[in-house]
C-alpha cells in the first residue's frame, strides 16, 4: 500500500514537471523575438530549443536526472527571463498606471 502511494506521488511529480515545461515553452513561444534582445537575454530560438527538449524528455525519456535539468531550465525561464520580457514588452505586472506610492484605494501620500 505504501509503495503504491509513493508511485502515485511520483506520477504527480512527473506530471507537474511536464506541465511546468509545457507552460514555459508556450510563454517562450508567444513572446516577441525583439523582446529577448531588448531584455538582454538569450535568443528566442535558444529558449525554444531548451524548453522543447525539456518537454520531449518529460514525454519520451522518463529519466529523473534529465527531467530535473528540464525543471531547472523551466524555472530559470519563468523566474528570470519571463519577467524581463514582460517588463520590456510593457506588461509591467498588473499595475494600472499608478505611481509607486499608490495603495489599493489610492495614493498613500495623501493625494499629493
Amino acid at each position: 500500500m505504501l509503495l503504491s502511494a509513493f508511485g502515485s506521488l511520483l506520477q504527480l511529480l512527473y506530471l507537474a514537471m511536464l506541465v511546468l515545461a509545457v507552460v514555459a515553452f508556450v510563454f517562450a513561444a508567444t513572446a516577441r523575438e525583439d523582446a529577448y534582445r531588448a531584455a538582454d537575454k538569450k535568443k528566442k530560438s535558444f529558449w525554444l530549443i531548451i524548453l522543447g527538449i525539456a518537454v520531449a524528455v518529460n514525454l519520451i525519456i522518463p529519466m529523473l536526472f534529465l527531467q530535473l535539468a528540464g525543471v531547472v531550465a523551466s524555472i530559470v525561464f519563468m523566474v528570470d527571463v519571463r519577467p524581463a520580457l514582460k517588463e520590456v514588452s510593457g506588461g509591467g505586472g498588473g499595475r494600472r498606471g499608478g505611481s509607486s506610492s499608490d495603495g489599493p484605494y489610492g495614493p498613500y501620500n495623501g493625494g499629493r
